[in-house]
């Protein structure tokens, strides 16, 4: 493990130079560039509150705060998009970038690495907006705010292991990446992210039980909403498997780096 930090450190200009160019390529030809990476999440932003605050004056079960929903809708699609980035985007880039792992040679899992310090830059884009609208509006949880912290960090890393995964096995089973679009979107709707987990019919609760991004997206509405520390209780499960996962995906990648390129 030591020897594969190591490799990527040396590979760090490699990486943060494909994070450049990738960031760089998509605004390309743009009038207004990069702008439009605080445009969309804005517009967003505005969109749910306007929307979902004043048209609709949806409520959530408990919370009397006129922009309840729009933070609890936003603390789920944020963090979600952050998730199905890394995870959407790992199960192909080996195929992506075929070309380039047979013409060079470096630590194939600088491709990976490249993907989450993408999808990082993005979200730390985007949640620094939503934080700033939290402040302004007056809906900032203080302290909790902290706790966000280690939630990431264990998404991340069970985004990194599952898409690791994923994107080795696309690679021999192309199947894989055509089912696992559709099972992210069922899995969307599975995770209290658009409802509250309260309006779930008492014979499918156990999905909740299930479904390891549940604790983490219930951890980050907490935060976000009641302004309340998470149940560090419920993080056990989505905790030990993203760790199990990270594990699995490195074996299996080291098991079949080799295999990748032919298949290719």
């Amino acid at each position: 493990m030591l020897t594969l930090f190591r490799a990527l450190w040396t590979y760090r200009g490699f990486i943060l130079g494909s994070v450049k160019r990738e960031f760089q390529s998509k605004y390309r030809n743009s009038l207004l560039g990069a702008a439009w990476t605080v445009l969309n999440p804005l517009a967003m932003i505005v969109v749910y509150t306007v929307i979902f605050a004043e048209v609709m004056r949806a409520k959530l079960p408990g919370v009397d705060n006129t922009f309840g929903y729009s933070i609890y809708l936003c603390a789920g699609l944020l963090t979600w998009g952050l998730f199905a980035e890394i995870v959407g985007r790992a199960q192909t880039v080996f195929i992506d970038n075929a070309n380039l792992l047979k013409k060079l040679s470096f630590p194939r899992l600088c491709l990976p690495v490249v993907i989450v310090v993408s999808a990082l830059l993005n979200f730390t884009i985007i949640f620094g907006l939503f934080s700033l609208f939290l402040l302004i509006s007056g809906n900032f949880p203080g302290l909790p705010y902290l706790a966000l912290a280690p939630l990431l960090a264990i998404l991340i890393l069970f985004s990194i292991g599952l898409g690791i995964i994923v994107g080795v096995l696309n690679v021999f089973f192309r199947d894989i990446g055509q089912f696992f679009g559709i099972f992210l979107t069922f899995w969307f709707w599975l995770t209290p992210i658009v409802y509250p987990a309260s309006t779930l019919p008492e014979n499918m609760r156990w999905i909740l039980a299930c479904n390891p991004v549940a604790p983490l997206m219930a951890g980050f509405q907490t935060i976000l909403v009641n302004r309340l520390w998470p149940q560090w209780e419920s993080l056990w499960w989505p905790g030990l498997l993203c760790l199990a996962l990270c594990a699995g995906g490195m074996a299996l990648f080291r098991k079949h780096a080799g295999e990748m390129v032919d298949e290719l």
